[in-house]
């Protein structure tokens, strides 16, 4: 039986990008839905980790100095242990670097953890619009970061005219790569485009978690305060997908294209197993476990990304379905799905999304 695991994303950005802005916004708006907080703070005084303090049921505070240099792998470890207890009930895990981490470091510690309970989440990137060039000039590094991002929110876009905002989205986009990009006002980010919300728990009062109308309503109009915006693709097949022709559209996968999810049926080529697959990014896992008895065998995925092509997606995956029997993989075709297992943690060589 597999073990539950907890995403674990990172949220980085230089200081003022509004990092702990759009934190306190997935506070406020995952109701049903229990995030365990890591405040990386740079100082001596933890402004940041009293901001969002009480607002999770777990927040651990690292102290003084950087993550990445302060706690290496194995004391990471002791921190995420807390958090991953099952007493904790967690669904996520967001760690907020400081605003002088090294996000590649923090993203290296994650995948390095012993601990089993958790996969890596992503790393979000923020980028502050209106002070995007004086960042760059000021942290050279910057190209770098956005250049690992997964995902990466230029934040404080009403604070920009148009022009200068789509200026400054393209040169992310550019130094981003594949990473999806998106504008955001006030760190207004839907929860539902970084980790799954959990359903929230039954009020006969009729509480719901709040829809972004509702949001517009209680902040301002949304042309003023525009959210990130976002575009969901789900498939589903009754035909087994081909290995080696899914590995390659997982590959190709568009920019834009921020996370996957679902379960995968390979049929022939592993009729014992169906395979969760979770891709954050350029980050890639599979996962087998036994078919649950008496479940019909299906591939069910969901695409989640910005400015993607939902019907040519869809095409592709198409593409990956094995239609007869001269179309069945051939020997050896689960090779490649198998390197993205997750391997015991005394075994070597698991494939690096940073490399």
């Amino acid at each position: 039986m597999s073990v539950q695991q907890i995403p674990v994303v990172v949220l980085a950005g230089f200081l003022g990008s509004g990092k702990t802005t759009l934190l306190n916004h997935l506070l406020r708006s995952a109701r049903g839905t229990r995030i365990g907080v890591m405040v990386n703070d740079f100082g001596s005084i933890e402004i940041d980790a009293m901001t969002v303090a009480g607002q999770v049921g777990s927040t651990v505070s690292l102290g003084n100095g950087c993550l990445c240099c302060a706690v290496d792998a194995s004391e990471l470890d002791t921190y995420l242990e807390t958090l991953t207890r099952p007493s904790a009930r967690l669904d996520v895990i967001v760690i907020e670097a400081s605003g002088l981490a090294e996000p590649q470091e923090l993203v290296r510690m994650i995948l390095a953890s012993d601990n089993r309970r958790i996969m890596y989440g992503g790393l979000v990137e923020v980028v502050d619009a209106a002070e995007f060039d004086t960042t760059r000039a000021r942290h050279p590094e910057t190209d770098r970061h956005l250049a690992i991002a997964d995902l990466v929110v230029v934040n404080k876009a009403d604070r920009v005219p148009g022009a200068e905002l789509r200026r400054v989205h393209s040169a992310v986009a550019e130094l981003a790569g594949r990473a999806a990009v998106i504008d955001a006002a006030h760190g207004r980010v839907d929860p539902d485009l970084l980790f799954d919300r959990a359903a929230p728990p039954d009020d006969d009062s009729g509480a719901r978690q709040l829809s972004f109308e509702d949001l517009d309503e209680l902040y301002v109009a949304e042309d003023a305060h525009p959210h990130a915006a976002y575009e969901t693709v789900s498939f589903t097949s009754d035909l087994p997908l081909h290995p080696r022709r899914l590995l390659d559209f997982l590959d190709a996968r568009p920019e834009g294209l921020y996370r996957i999810k679902g379960f995968v049926d390979f049929g022939d080529a592993d009729p014992a197993n169906r395979y969760s697959l979770h891709a954050v990014g350029r980050f890639l896992r599979f996962q087998p476990e036994p078919w649950p008895r008496g479940e019909r065998r299906l591939t069910q995925l969901v695409l989640i990304g910005s400015g993607t092509d939902g019907e040519a997606l869809r095409k592709a995956l198409d593409d990956c379905r094995v239609t007869g029997g001269q179309d069945a993989p051939e020997e050896h075709s689960m090779w490649g799905v198998l390197r993205y297992v997750p391997r015991p943690p005394e075994e070597d060589g698991e494939p690096d999304p940073l490399a």
